[in-house]
């Protein structure tokens, strides 16, 4: 992971992502072709985790986030954030749909 500061801190349950761009057309190890159009998906996404919330509150107790900083995980949607020349996704906890092992 690029040891660049981030100068965006997320409150809350949310995490900032970094978006992993999956490459559109070619071929697959499993050899199967895959069209331009490929790249059009919108299902989940998959993205690298640059910072987390400190957990959301519940009955007077704060419940720490499931992800942590350099997990790969799929989500599904989230608002677009500028840091500089990087683009970031903010989701909330809940849109996140599983961590990649």
């Amino acid at each position: 992971m690029n040891k660049k500061v981030i100068k965006i801190s997320p409150l809350g349950d949310r995490v900032l992502l970094k978006p992993i761009e999956e490459k559109a057309g070619g071929k697959t190890s499993s050899g199967i072709y895959l069209p331009e159009s490929a790249k059009e998906d919108r299902g989940s996404k998959k993205a690298e985790v640059v910072a987390v919330g400190p957990g959301r509150t519940e009955d007077g107790k704060l419940i720490p986030p499931s992800v942590k900083v350099g997990q790969i995980v799929l989500y599904s949607w989230g608002d677009t954030v500028k840091s500089g020349d990087q683009e970031y996704v903010m989701v909330r906890e809940s849109d996140i749909l599983a961590i990649i092992k």
